[in-house]
């Protein structure tokens, strides 16, 4: 990896000498990049691209620049594995190995699919994919450290082939040994995108392949936390503690087939109708394997049954849909039909007295309908709409409505109301293991209702951003301490209120973010933290003759201290926390960070967790699973643009 690392920055070396006269976006402003005078008589056209020639964007959404301004929330970005602010989780012990949530969040690509929750927070969805337009050829590099050993690299290359047609190319691999005994992960991802548009911009295709591995060894937490906690120099290398399981690891591979048309049949203007076609595959595969049968799980031979070490589940989905598009710039309605083949199974076949299917499939019909509206550039609505119904797993209905409007200039609001009624995830419905215990069939639930309400309103004073949400949850489906889904037989609400501000003074700057959240009945099905808080103080500013811009600050990350679910490998799922599990929170988590800017790369360098240097760590991401120690964090960002 150090060596792939060194050929990268000499080949980007090469390519950025290449660069002619390009910018920041927040100091171009939009023009021409056409060049007309070379200082002779021919009259030589030529190019001078400014970074607005550069643009991304996902297949229904507008186009933005590449975001190459030095602004305070990418220390929370790309300071992250998944490059992503994690506000509202905590993160385990190594780089790779996921997160605890803190915060009730609703992940649409559990429906109707198979996705534990510990595999799901690197996971690109169909609007995640970013298809490019740029003048010339480009990559980008973000590099990130490991725990003990290894690295994380992600790198992109596009280019345009002529002005219709784009593709793309990214990689990421990650592989990061740990600093606790069978903690390494090793994950890596594959997208290849392409973008065309006809001459006469009739036609307009969109498709990828995506290949995402997630793949963890699991060690099941520490086996003794009195050890952890004591302070002995002896367990000041963790891996003098013992863990509770040294065999098993889990992985997770989910692949994606893409590819989206749509055409226009009358060119007049009088008739902005299009025809949209949309096919792809998406098959999802978790596996979780073992050497042998670990005593941690079970007393005696009889808690085990005849089945393999290594067990297996997949999802698959075939989903067809053409609908017809009325396209105005102010008011676009899209309404079509949906067909989708669905499968849920396991690999080997369960013994025949636990009465647990191999493999259940379905056909389902469905309807989606988009619509979006602007009014006088202060008002957008976007609302979607899906429905589909099969026999197997019942009826799905997800409405999303978002407002968004600008009462005064200057000041914006966001409206969502959204509402979803849909199987629980498959990863509850169905699993197989050697373990007696762990094996079950969840066979005709009642459909898990979610109604969301809430919204933010954003102020030009202090750049403030203050929101609220309200979760009411009927059939709430969970696991119970002993691993087995259950549903609530009453609602589960959940109020959130937060807000995030900016205060500056000189080139010193103070950004706040809060929440409030509590279940307002059935707390012990879903325990949180009541508060979770934020602060990131810094000083930014320009230095060595203004060739750099640097950020240097503390950021310190609290949350109070709760009774948190556990962490249950098997299933890379969270469940209920039995009557003698510990609580977490409590401790707060400050790191100190020096990021500094030089054209078009950024470094991400910060002390995580700097506190632990003269205190000792008693933090825990979740029961029996200690949160990282001091480590040097270091990431870095890198665009080429030739």
């Amino acid at each position: 990896m150090k060596y792939l690392l060194l050929c990268i920055l000499f080949c980007g070396f090469a390519m950025n000498a290449q660069v002619v006269n390009k910018t920041d976006s927040n100091r171009v402003k939009p023009q021409d990049t056409l060049v007309i005078d070379s200082g002779r008589k021919d009259s030589l056209q030529i190019f001078k691209p400014t970074i607005y020639d550069y643009k991304y964007h996902n297949q229904f959404s507008e186009k933005k620049i590449f975001d190459t301004v030095f602004t305070h929330d990418k220390t929370f970005i790309f300071s992250q594995y998944n490059n992503r602010d994690n506000f509202g989780r905590i993160q385990f012990a190594n780089i790779g190995s996921g997160f605890n949530p803190l915060v009730f969040e609703v992940n649409t690509e559990k429906n109707l699919s198979l996705l534990p929750t510990n595999k799901s927070f690197n996971i690109l969805g169909i609007n995640d994919v970013k298809y490019y337009d740029v003048k010339t050829p480009t990559a980008a590099f973000i590099y990130h450290n490991s725990v003990s050993s290894g690295a994380e690299l992600q790198s992109t290359y596009t280019q345009n082939i002529g002005k219709n047609f784009n593709f793309a190319v990214e990689y990421l691999g990650l592989r990061s040994l740990g600093m606790y005994k069978n903690a390494l992960a090793s994950n890596n991802n594959v997208v290849f995108s392409g973008h065309y548009t006809s001459k006469n911009n009739k036609y307009e295709a969109f498709a990828h392949f995506l290949h995402q591995n997630v793949n963890n060894q699991e060690n099941g937490g520490i086996a003794d936390t009195d050890l952890f906690l004591s302070g002995n120099s002896n367990f000041d290398n963790r891996l003098n503690i013992p863990v509770n399981l040294n065999s098993s690891d889990s992985r997770f591979g989910y692949r994606r087939y893409y590819f989206s048309q749509q055409f226009r049949p009358f060119s007049s203007e009088k008739f902005p109708f299009k025809i949209r076609h949309t096919i792809f595959h998406r098959g999802n595969k978790y596996y979780y394997n073992q050497q042998s049968a670990e005593p941690y799980y079970f007393d005696e031979a009889s808690d085990l049954i005849d089945y393999p070490l290594s067990s297996k589940k997949y999802s698959k989905n075939l989903s067809n849909t053409v609908s017809v598009l009325f396209d105005k710039e102010n008011f676009k309605l899209d309404a079509g039909v949906r067909h989708q083949l669905i499968k849920l199974g396991i690999g080997a076949a369960l013994p025949a007295s636990l009465n647990i299917p191999q493999e259940i499939s379905e056909n389902r019909i469905g309807a989606v309908g988009n619509l979006q509206i602007k009014l006088w550039d202060k008002i957008a609505l976007n609302s979607n709409l899906e429905f589909s119904n099969g026999n197997e797993f019942g009826t799905f209905l997800r409405s999303q409505n978002l407002m968004k409007f600008e009462p005064v200039e200057g000041y914006f609001v966001n409206a969502k109301v959204n509402f979803q009624s849909a199987s629980p995830t498959f990863n509850l419905l169905m699993n197989p293991s050697v373990y007696r215990q762990f094996n079950y069939y969840f066979d005709n639930p009642n459909n898990e209702t979610i109604t969301e309400i809430g919204g933010d309103i954003n102020l030009k004073w202090f750049q403030s951003k203050a929101f609220a949400n309200y979760f009411r949850i009927d059939n709430y489906t969970y696991l119970d301490s002993a691993a087995k889904p259950q549903q609530s037989g009453s609602g589960l609400n959940i109020s959130q209120i937060g807000g995030e501000a900016t205060f500056s003074y000189g080139n010193f700057h103070l950004n706040p973010k809060v929440l409030f959240q509590s279940a307002i009945n059935n707390k012990d099905l879903l325990p949180m933290p009541n508060f979770l808080g934020r602060a990131n103080l810094f000083w930014q500013g320009k230095a060595f003759k203004k060739a750099a811009e640097i950020q240097t600050g503390i950021k310190v990350y609290y949350f109070t201290k709760f009774a948190s679910r556990e962490y249950f490998p098997v299933l890379n799922e969270f469940i209920l926390p039995n009557a003698n599990s510990q609580s977490i929170g409590g401790q707060p988590i400050a790191d100190v960070y020096f990021n500094m800017k030089v054209k078009r790369m950024f470094f991400f360098i910060e002390a995580q967790h700097l506190n632990t240097t003269f205190m000792q760590n008693k933090s825990f991401t979740a029961p029996n699973y200690p949160i990282y120690d001091f480590r040097l964090n270091l990431g870095i960002v890198w665009y080429l643009f030739s």
